[in-house]
């Protein structure tokens, strides 16, 4: 709720600091007269205090937003012991799984995404082949792989492992020279 009301607010403050900005270059060049506005009329000078003291508090409170620490900046699965609580990053599961899926023979360039939902984990993974293996071995040889070596290693339940393979990696071709 409170990142859609930033949303909102940063909305308004942009939309209002645009309008504040065309109107000041116009003024400026020349455009609009130097007494569009009669600067005895007591209502527009309330009024242009009341607009700068809500820029002015909008202002404080994006900054704010952009100093603070992010408390969900490391996202992690938490796992209870008997002993006590562990937290696994996010992170270390993509690093895992690229330590696992790169023990397949015939797989390059591997990228990886973690979800995580109520059944485990989601792995999604994309890879480059080499093309000398099958497809569809090489790619039930990553989720196998990757699969029981994060059970395994971590003992979070893994509900899937997804492989893409975008790609066939070009062998790189080497001409004779003849000199």
């Amino acid at each position: 709720m409170a990142k859609i009301l930033d949303r909102l607010l940063l909305f308004i403050y942009s939309l209002s600091i645009a309008i504040l900005s065309v109107a000041a270059i116009l003024k400026l060049s020349g455009v609009l007269p130097s007494n569009w506005i009669d600067d005895s009329d007591y209502r527009v000078f309330i009024s242009t205090i009341v607009v700068l003291v809500v820029l002015f508090l909008l202002s404080i409170r994006f900054f704010y937003i952009s100093i603070r620490k992010d408390r969900n900046s490391v996202p992690s699965i938490d796992q209870r012991t008997e002993f006590g609580d562990i937290q696994i990053s996010v992170e270390t599961i993509e690093n895992l799984c690229l330590k696992a899926a790169s023990k397949v023979r015939g797989v390059r360039d591997l990228k990886v995404r973690v979800k995580v939902n109520q059944a485990g984990i989601t792995i999604e993974i994309r890879a480059v082949v080499d093309g000398e293996f099958s497809i569809p071995v090489l790619s039930a040889d990553i989720q196998k792989q990757v699969h029981d070596y994060l059970q395994e290693t971590t003992g979070i339940p893994v509900s899937d492992v997804s492989v893409f393979i975008a790609n066939v990696a070009q062998s790189p071709s080497f001409k004779s020279r003849v000199e």
